[in-house]
């Protein structure tokens, strides 16, 4: 039932698209849709003195896009049609860890490997999932990434885990859609700004003792 509605959703978006291309004068640019950095971070975190490189994700292909990933079925992905993401999903992702940890104003230097910092310690990802999946509550955005703290000097990895979350959209429209991403990706860069921080302060102090 979840996947017929989701799959009738789809259609009716697409028909409007559809005779819209009939003319190329007619063709409407598609909606662009951005999410926000966190701010404000529920769980506690050190102030730390050194630097971190945020690099870009990896993903599957299916989510290395700027299209917005819709999942019907387990096995089959689709796209929602006229809208598309600022940017492709992992360098969206990229950018807003590195402005919530700038946000969070517990940590010296963060940044891209492209502007030339080096960084003590490497923030690395992958991420899993970034896509709406049709359930019998309605359609979940889903965001799910596996992250691992490097340490710069050896390339040990300091630690890793995995941060998801999942929120329900009030509806199947594509704004009430992305508000729903807005929502589960906010719980995930704030769990890893605080877990980054801890995890990297407990290293350095051990890093130290050595």
């Amino acid at each position: 039932m979840a996947r017929n509605r989701l799959l009738s959703i789809l259609a009716g978006l697409a028909a409007p698209l559809a005779l819209a291309g009939c003319s190329l004068l007619s063709s409407d640019p598609p909606v662009l849709y951005d999410l926000s950095p966190k701010n404000t971070f529920d769980d506690p975190a050190p102030s730390v003195s050194w630097q971190l490189v945020v690099e870009e994700p990896t993903t599957p292909n299916a989510i290395n896009t700027d299209r917005i990933a819709i999942r019907p079925q387990a096995l089959e992905m689709q796209y929602f049609p006229g809208v598309k993401w600022t940017d492709r999903a992992p360098a969206l992702i990229q950018t807003l860890l590195v402005e919530s940890f700038e946000n969070s104003g517990k940590i010296i230097g963060v940044g891209r490997r492209s502007i030339g910092l080096t960084g003590d310690y490497v923030l690395t990802s992958e991420l899993r999932e970034f896509e709406a999946i049709s359930t019998a509550e309605g359609t979940a955005a889903a965001v799910r990434i596996v992250v691992k703290l490097v340490r710069q000097s050896s390339g040990g990895i300091v630690a890793a885990t995995t941060v998801a979350a999942s929120t329900i959209a009030a509806s199947d429209k594509p704004a009430d859609v992305v508000a729903a991403f807005d929502v589960s990706l906010g719980k995930v860069l704030k769990r890893t700004v605080t877990w980054v921080l801890n995890e990297g302060a407990k290293d350095r102090k051990r890093y130290v003792e050595e």
